[in-house]
């Protein structure tokens, strides 16, 4: 849909939905294999991946400040746009958190959280990569319907977590700290959910 030496909007989508699945991957990695005192030099790394999808968003931005005609109305660009930033805002805010409360030790459903987040991100970043063509895409229906479902398996596990947080542990702080972690985390599913809902919004809406 973008015409030559025209700036490509679709492929901006895919670029800052690939930032989600770096940070989505980092988060993953540093459940999987935590380690309390490497924890201040994840965050960096991970504020590295939130600084270049920051500035990836200002592009976009800048672009539409210059230009007058858009593939897709320019609000639709600026909300996939904000929400695509949003995920790897909550993403890191994950990690922003456990070193905060200076978490020692990774329950076991936060790991199955963090796999929740990294597919859907990967599946969003998918859906993206067919936004471009969707009106002949025999794919991205599916993947929004897939992102919907990965949002309910978050809300399942979210539920069922926080259930046995409160009947496994006597500790007042493990169970603030943890009920805290199991909304951030689940606050990643949700982001990648309307960002999905975003995309199918703007396909009806240009269908």
């Amino acid at each position: 849909m973008a015409r030559k030496n025209e700036y490509d909007y679709f492929e901006s989508f895919v670029k800052l939905s690939e930032c989600c699945c770096e940070a989505a991957k980092l988060l993953d990695e540093v459940l999987i294999n935590f380690k309390a005192d490497e924890l201040q030099e994840k965050m960096k790394k991970m504020h590295d991946i939130e600084h270049d999808a920051d500035n990836q968003g200002h592009e976009i931005t800048r672009r539409l400040a210059k230009e007058f005609i858009t593939p897709i109305e320019r609000e639709d660009i600026v909300v996939l746009a904000h929400g695509i930033d949003d995920i790897t805002d909550a993403i890191e805010d994950v990690l922003l958190h456990m070193y905060m409360y200076n978490v020692k030790e990774i329950r076991n459903d936060a790991l199955k959280f963090s796999r929740l987040i990294l597919q859907s991100c990967e599946e969003l970043k998918v859906a993206f990569e067919e936004f471009k063509n969707f009106r002949k895409s025999k794919n991205i229906h599916d993947k929004i319907v897939l992102i919907n479902k990965l949002e309910e398996d978050g809300d399942n596990l979210y539920t069922e977590a926080v259930r046995k947080l409160h009947i496994t542990s006597a500790n007042p702080i493990d169970i603030l700290t943890w009920t805290i972690a199991f909304d951030r985390l689940e606050k990643c599913c949700d982001a990648c959910e309307q960002t999905a809902n975003t995309i199918e919004s703007v396909i009806m809406k240009n269908s």
